[in-house]
């Protein structure tokens, strides 16, 4: 370590370019995870915030709320089946909110209703106002973010095509489905709006889109042969079968990873080129004893200070922007998130550094002093 700091205090300059190339690297990592973040809870926090464990989907849909529709009826049998604590229905379409009632194309603003059970474990805790209530199903709780698009407490908002009419007595937050604000009302307004056309129920009676279980343990093929026609995934699952989820982290993911692959390649070639520079040194500091082991350890040091610094710098500029980022746009940094990352460049890095070591082994000091042809 000492020889390495030694390195790194005499020759500033080329080594501040190498920190400068890897803080922009960290910084482009934790400003697209924080991006990808953002966008999956965007798409879907109402199911990565709802207390449920499990959820039972209509065979064939595809763990697709949009794609599947039960009868409420199924509830009383699924209570039933062993390792169940609770279960409760659930249902979800997009709605346009008219704000104040109005025809205008700028007071529109894109909703999901979902439809649930007053009281119930699927319900979020307000923050501001009232919780829903059965006595008035015409009585709505939205997401915060429905704020900054000028409603507030009392306000009353037509659907668009609808002659349904709601009023927000409440707000929660971090409640977010298909990338839009949700608004949670009772199940039985939900079907109001959602099977207002003739016949759009299939005629099912009392239907919802899927039925959200609480329990340890819950054997889905169990509940599968028990209850006809149905499909029971995790809750995880049906945030992997929410349209686009997967599609659009993946392509965020890709992106991390081709960003990772090249910053490797990118660190391993700079180390490379100083290591190559520095042969004669080498070579003078093997021929008067230097061990490999010793300098190698010389150059991890070095690759890792600079690395540590880079990302500590990289996080700090991170943070910084996502201050100044307009609210509307979707980005989540977690700490989780932060530390990962910062291990894999880390490691990252560590390895790079590898190729320079094995060039450093296999110097010859006599002929890095010119000594031999």
């Amino acid at each position: 370590m000492f020889l390495a700091m030694k390195e790194l205090m005499h020759s500033k300059m080329r080594f501040s370019m190498i920190v400068i190339i890897f803080v922009l690297i960290a910084w482009l990592v934790f400003i697209l995870s924080g991006l990808g973040n953002g966008l999956s809870t965007l798409a879907a926090s109402v199911f990565k915030n709802m207390q449920a464990d499990y959820v039972v989907f209509q065979q064939g849909s595809q763990s697709s709320m949009s794609k599947s529709l039960l009868s409420d009826h199924l509830v009383a049998d699924v209570e039933k089946l062993p390792n169940v604590t609770a279960a409760s229905p659930m249902g979800s379409s997009m709605a346009t909110a008219l704000k104040g009632q109005s025809n205008k194309n700028e007071d529109k603003v894109a909703i999901a209703i979902i439809g649930i059970t007053p009281g119930s474990f699927l319900e979020p805790t307000t923050i501001e106002g009232n919780p829903l209530s059965s006595d008035n199903p015409k009585n709505v709780v939205a997401n915060v973010t429905m704020k900054d698009k000028g409603f507030k407490l009392g306000d009353i908002f037509q659907l668009d095509g609808s002659t349904e009419s709601l009023t927000i007595i409440g707000f929660v937050e971090n409640q977010t489905y298909n990338h839009v604000s949700a608004v949670f009302t009772p199940i039985s307004e939900w079907r109001k709006i959602a099977f207002a056309a003739p016949g759009s129920n299939k005629g099912i009676a009392d239907p919802v889109n899927a039925i959200m279980l609480q329990g340890t343990n819950i054997d889905p093929s169990l509940v599968n042969s028990k209850l006809s026609n149905t499909d029971t995934v995790t809750r995880a699952g049906a945030v992997q079968g929410m349209p686009g989820y997967k599609e659009e982290n993946g392509s965020i993911l890709m992106m991390l990873a081709f960003l990772l692959a090249i910053s490797a390649f990118v660190l391993g070639v700079f180390f490379y080129v100083i290591t190559i520079q520095k042969t004669n040194q080498f070579g003078i500091m093997k021929a008067i004893g230097a061990r490999n082991g010793f300098l190698s350890k010389a150059i991890i040091s070095q690759v890792f200070v600079l690395s540590l610094t880079s990302i500590i710098v990289g996080i700090l500029l991170t943070y910084g922007t996502a201050a100044i980022m307009p609210k509307a746009m979707p980005f989540k940094l977690e700490t989780n998130l932060v530390i990962g990352y910062s291990i894999i460049l880390l490691v990252i890095a560590l390895l790079s550094s590898l190729v320079s070591v094995r060039r450093i082994i296999k110097i010859d000091p006599l002929k890095a002093l010119g000594r031999v042809e």
